[in-house]
Parts: C-alpha cells; sequence; structure tokens
C-alpha cells in the first residue's frame, strides 16, 4: 500500500501535478460543452432538413444534402475529420479550442440528427392530423405536439451521444491540446510510470460520465412523472 501511495503521490501530488490535471480537465470540458451545443443546433437542423420532402413524397435538394452530410460524418474516422480541420480546412486559425469543438460539434451532429430524426418518426402520423385538424399549421404542430412527445424518446439515445463525445475528446492531443490524455502521456513519459496516470485519468472520466448519467437519469424520471399528472 505504502508503495501505491508513493506512485499515486509522485503521478498527482508532488510538483503541484495536479494542477496540469486540473487544466487538462478544463480543456476537456470546454471542448465537450461547445461541441456538444453546436451538435444539438447542427443535428436538429439536420433531421429536419432530412425529414423535407416535396408535396409528391420525393426527397428535397435539402434532404439530400442533409443526407450525404451524415453519411460522410458517420463514415470517416474522428481522428481524420480532426486532422483534416487542424491541418487543412482550418489552417490559419490559431485557436485550437475553437478547431476541436466545431470539428466534435459537426461530428456528433451528425448523430444527433439521426436520434432527433427517429425520435420525431417515432410519434404516432395521427398527431400531426389531430394538430392540423384542431387549427394548427404545420410549423405549430411539431413544435406543440410533435417535439414534446419526441423529446422524452429522444433523450437516453442523446445522453449517450454526449456520453461518447466527452470520450472522444481525448484525441485532442493529436493537434497539441493539453486535455486529460495528452496531460497523462506527458506524466508517463517523465516519470516513467505507465500504469498510475493512465488509470488516473480513466478515473476521472468515469466520474464525469456517472454524473452526466446521474443527471440524465434524473430527468428522465421527471418526465416520466409529467406523464402521470
Amino acid at each position: 500500500m505504502q508503495n501505491i501511495w508513493q506512485h499515486i503521490y509522485t503521478a498527482f501530488i508532488e510538483a503541484d501535478r495536479w494542477k496540469l490535471y486540473l487544466k487538462g480537465l478544463g480543456v476537456t470540458l470546454e471542448v465537450s460543452f461547445f461541441a456538444a451545443l453546436l451538435g444539438i443546433l447542427i443535428g436538429t437542423i439536420a433531421a429536419f432538413l432530412k425529414l423535407s420532402t416535396r408535396k409528391n413524397g420525393s426527397k428535397t435538394i435539402a434532404s439530400r444534402i442533409a443526407s450525404a452530410y451524415i453519411d460522410i460524418i458517420r463514415g470517416t474516422p474522428t481522428t481524420v475529420q480532426l486532422l483534416i480541420m487542424w491541418s487543412g480546412i482550418l489552417a490559419t486559425c490559431k485557436n485550437s479550442v475553437l478547431i476541436a469543438s466545431l470539428t466534435f460539434g459537426i461530428n456528433s451532429g451528425a448523430y444527433v440528427a439521426e436520434i432527433v430524426r427517429a425520435g420525431i418518426l417515432a410519434v404516432d402520423k395521427g398527431q400531426m392530423e389531430a394538430g392540423r385538424s384542431l387549427g394548427l399549421n404545420k410549423f405549430q404542430t411539431m413544435r406543440y405536439i410533435i417535439i414534446p412527445q419526441a423529446f422524452k424518446s429522444i433523450l437516453p439515445p442523446l445522453g449517450n451521444e454526449f456520453i461518447v463525445l466527452i470520450k472522444e475528446t481525448s484525441i485532442v492531443g493529436y493537434v497539441g491540446m493539453s486535455d486529460l490524455t495528452r496531460v497523462a502521456n506527458q506524466m508517463t513519459s517523465k516519470l516513467f510510470d505507465v500504469f498510475t496516470p493512465l488509470l488516473g485519468i480513466a478515473f476521472i472520466y468515469f466520474v464525469l460520465t456517472k454524473v452526466l448519467s446521474i443527471l440524465l437519469a434524473k430527468l428522465e424520471r421527471r418526465l416520466r412523472k409529467s406523464d402521470n399528472r
């Protein structure tokens, strides 16, 4: 036990190394937060565009563009997308947080789009007809009737997507950002101790995702309670 404590002390406490991990945690949370917001925005827009049809039922140009975006993003590795943004599309940008947030936001948006689309399609078609029969237009029916019902089925997979997003940000070290994983890698090289720093950040990631899971579970319970009123 004394030997284990010595490893922990050396990896996290000695020479105020905990400050480096704290700074790395801040980078991870910052990128995850902005990427999640962007992902929700892009994903929601893409979902509605993909659902758009002409009067004869055929796909619109916007629907085809949204489908292409979803297929391309979901069909290519996140690491490759990050490197393309860093060394190609936004090569002149010096704000690494912006580059990473845009990359993960665009990537997450493709998955969010499919989650939102599936949630909307899961609502019975009769709900749209009922709303229109009450004098609501299509937008009002979607806003006040369809989306509130779809949200309850969307929430669990959306929460899972955000949990995956937090863990995916661990690759930002490829573009030189000092997130949790990069800090741990630096410590393993400096201290010649591979196990302790990596185990430590694994625990931190677990705590982050567990807290998010608990918050989402509480929100789901509240939504279920509202169904019984």
